[in-house]
Parts: C-alpha cells; sequence; structure tokens
C-alpha cells in the first residue's frame, strides 16, 4: 500500500501509524492532516477514492464526516455570540419563539451545543426528504416535548442538533448555516469543507459504506459493555430513538443528501479541511485569518456536561459543541477540544501544543466515538509532541 504525502521532520510516526492502518487496520481509503502552530506538518492520504472501487485517493478527495459536522456547527453559534449577535445564556424561545412550546420556555442556547437541551428524540421520526427541509425539522424539534427537564442532565442530540443549530443561525442571520460556514469559515479560512455540497465538487466525493474491522490476528474480539449493546438493540431506547429520527437512514452516498444542510451528520471535508478548521480556531494559519478570539476558545472549550451520557450510554464530557478529552472520546490531551463522526472521521484542536487535526475515512465502523484508526494516528501525534 502506498502511502502519499509528506511529513515534517520529526513527525515520521504519524506516516507510520498511517500505513499500518492500511496493513493492520483494513482502511480501503483514508487521508490524515496535521497542523503544528498554523503550519502543516502532516499532510498524508492512500487507498482508493470509494470504499468499494480502485479509482485512487487523490491529494484533495473528501467524504462524508457525519458527526465530525458537529464541531463545524458550533463554531457558527460560538462566532455570533463572539460577534454579540447571540447571548449564549438568553432562552432560545428569545430567538425562535415557536421553540418554547411543551415545557421548554427554559431551555438556554448553551444547553442545546452541551446537550442539554432534553429533545434528542422525536416522537414521530423524519424521512430523509423531509429531514432534508430545514423547515420541517425545526418545526417538529420545536413542537417536542422534552424527554428530560431541559440543563437537568445529557444526551447526544445526534440527529436533532441538526434543527436546534440550523434554526437558531437562520434566526439570527437569515442565512442557512451551509451558506453562513461557506462565507464565514470555510472561505477566509480557504478551508476545503462544505455543508450543502456545491454541484460543482460532486467529484471529487468518495462513496463511503459500512465495513467489518479485519480479523484479530490472535482471536480477540472487542465487545461494547452490556449496557451499551442492550441500548442500541432495543427500539424503544432513547440511544435507538435518538439516532433514529431520520428513519430510515438516509442513502449517504445519494448527491440529493450529500446536498442538503444537516449539520449534525452531513458535511464533507477533506482532511486537510478539517485540520485546517481546527488550526484556524485556535491561531493564525500560513499567516492568516485566525477565527476564534482566546476567551472563545474558552467558551468552546469549558466543561458543560459531564458523566453518563442518556444518549451513549457511557460517561462522556462536552464543551459548547465539542467533546471534551475522556475515556469514551480520547483526543490529544486533557485540554484539547473538538468532535469525532460516528465510525471513522474525527477533528480537534490543542491550544496548548498548537496541533489541529484531522482525518477522515470511506470506511465506516460501528465505533461512535473513538475509532481505532483515528485513535492510532493521535497517539503517533501525542508521541511526538509530548516526547520529542
Amino acid at each position: 500500500m502506498d502511502v502519499n504525502g509528506t511529513v515534517a521532520e520529526g513527525f515520521e510516526p504519524v506516516r507510520e501509524a498511517f500505513a499500518r492502518n492500511f496493513q493492520v487496520l483494513g482502511d480501503r481509503g483514508a487521508a490524515v492532516a496535521v497542523y503544528q502552530g498554523g503550519r502543516k506538518v502532516v499532510d498524508l492520504w492512500g487507498g482508493t477514492k470509494d470504499v468499494d472501487g480502485t479509482e485512487p485517493w487523490e491529494h484533495g478527495t473528501a467524504q462524508i464526516v457525519r458527526s465530525a459536522t458537529k464541531g463545524v456547527a458550533a463554531a457558527v453559534l460560538l462566532l455570533l455570540h463572539q460577534r454579540g449577535e447571540l447571548d449564549l445564556d438568553a432562552p432560545v424561545g428569545e430567538y425562535w419563539p415557536q421553540f418554547k412550546a411543551a415545557g421548554k420556555e427554559r431551555t438556554r442556547v448553551w444547553q442545546l451545543l452541551a446537550h442539554r437541551a432534553g429533545v434528542p428524540v422525536l416522537d414521530r421520526p423524519l424521512t430523509p426528504a423531509e429531514a432534508a427541509d430545514p423547515a420541517l425539522g425545526a418545526e417538529a424539534v420545536a413542537a417536542q416535548a422534552p424527554v428530560w427537564e431541559p440543563g437537568s442532565d445529557h444526551g447526544y442530540h445526534a440527529q436533532t442538533y441538526s434543527w436546534l443549530t440550523g434554526e437558531l443561525v437562520r434566526r439570527i442571520t437569515g442565512r442557512g448555516i451551509g451558506e453562513w460556514i461557506a462565507d464565514e469559515i470555510a472561505g477566509p479560512v480557504r478551508a476545503e469543507l462544505w455543508l450543502g455540497l456545491p454541484d460543482g465538487e460532486r467529484a471529487r466525493v468518495g462513496r463511503v459504506a459500512q465495513v467489518d474491522p479485519p480479523a484479530d490476528p490472535h482471536g480477540f474480539r472487542t465487545r461494547p459493555k452490556r449496557a451499551v449493546s442492550e441500548a442500541y438493540a432495543d427500539p424503544a431506547s432513547l440511544t435507538r430513538r435518538a439516532f433514529a429520527a431520520i428513519s430510515p437512514l438516509p442513502d449517504e452516498n445519494d448527491p440529493g443528501y450529500r446536498a442538503a444542510a444537516l449539520p449534525a451528520s452531513n458535511g464533507i471535508a477533506t482532511a486537510d479541511g478539517l485540520a485546517r478548521f481546527y488550526a484556524s480556531l485556535i491561531g493564525e494559519v500560513d499567516g492568516g485569518t485566525r477565527l476564534f478570539a482566546p476567551e472563545t476558545v474558552e467558551l468552546a472549550r469549558a466543561e458543560r456536561s459531564a458523566g453518563p451520557d442518556r444518549i451513549l450510554v457511557v460517561n462522556t464530557r462536552f464543551g459548547l459543541g465539542y467533546m471534551l478529552h475522556g475515556a469514551a472520546s480520547p483526543l490529544l490531551a486533557p485540554t484539547s477540544f473538538g468532535h469525532p463522526g460516528r465510525g471513522g472521521a474525527l477533528g480537534f484542536a490543542d491550544p496548548e501544543s498548537g496541533i489541529a487535526f484531522g482525518y477522515v475515512t470511506n470506511g465506516f465502523r460501528k465505533s461512535v466515538t473513538a475509532d481505532p484508526r483515528a485513535q492510532a494516528l493521535v497517539r503517533a501525534v501525542r508521541d511526538v509532541v509530548v516526547t520529542p
């Protein structure tokens, strides 16, 4: 397996870990990028563009990154706050009056970002076509009664995060969240990422699919905790209902789905685009735009939720829209913040080390927050940065 691209001196272990992902961990097609202090130090890719194809992955190949999109969406709301257009402590209903229905009158904006709003499920799931209509999604989540008192607990809003964040942005700015990201984030930063894939970019995006991990040569199998398995198996559980808020599951290779703007789940990015985005949150990139002021970085990564997650059934930690370092989602260090995509993708930043990281793949696994391939790369970066 040929690994293409470059690494800066000292980052050779990341190349070795990336190659091993193909040799041992079964990667089909993937890319990883790392920035340090706003300078790119890792830019690697390999395998095939399509999970089931033969066309090679090229520099600039992009993939759907699932929930890694949530970190980009969170940046929109934090930037609106940074600009004085959004009060994170205000009731959501102050901007979106319809949201005050069914016991959600006191729900705060920050609680949406910290997965404390209590509306991770919909009593009537939306079809993929309905979910792609931002007005229908917003109407559904505004009418939904919370399944716990908003603010009293936390649980991953796997799908409803799309309409919670998207509608707030529309109410405040008059623009769709995908358009806002293109104009105010991706454009100024020169990051190859999209929420709502333009027709002109279709050809560079690979086909994705669920893939099984390779057999362990020693015969060991990693099994999830019983409570986690039971939650995903039970159609009545909050876990199953949260992930099934769109039902049936969308075809992630469908051009119509990719053209929609679902900030919980269907962003598309290159590895460099994801890493460059996170680099721009914590500093200037190549001497250019910095998005977050230092105070906003601290807001993003200050812990707002921690402990047993009502949806993921493991202990999770969240800041404002970002997962924080922990057993369920290990990042570079306790100071890091970012977001994984279910089954593969990962993006994060670590202000103290100046590291920003992006990994994308076309083969999704069953893992939700800690994919072994991404984690192997994170460990390699950690070894370089912490013990050079």
